[in-house]
């Protein structure tokens, strides 16, 4: 997402993922399989693994339908418990909105 690799561009293996994380080569590897059952990477016998044209659509698609769609519905809950009204929390989504532009 921000931009370290591009399409087509070599990933690092499981053995050098283990060495940065300080994690087991088999989990590097587990992790590295589900990225390419999802499509974001592709293999290249003996040469190693890829990023794919769409991995940066995935990811975001991904993100969208799941992690910031339960964020926001952790925040209506919230507001709803906190009694804030539907223009307040529109309100204060606006001025975030603007404070981050600043």
């Amino acid at each position: 997402m921000n931009g370290h690799f591009n399409s087509d561009d070599k990933v690092y293996s499981q053995y050098q993922l283990a060495e940065m994380y300080t994690i087991n080569p088999a989990t590097a590897a587990k992790g590295l399989s589900l990225l390419v059952d999802e499509n974001i990477l592709y293999k290249k016998r003996g040469l190693g693994m890829f990023v794919t044209a769409d991995a940066k659509e995935i990811i975001m698609n991904k993100r969208k339908n799941y992690t910031f769609k339960r964020l926001v519905q952790e925040i209506v809950l919230e507001a709803k418990r906190l009694q804030i009204s539907e223009a307040e929390l529109i309100e204060m989504i606006k001025s975030a909105q603007s404070e981050e532009g600043e």
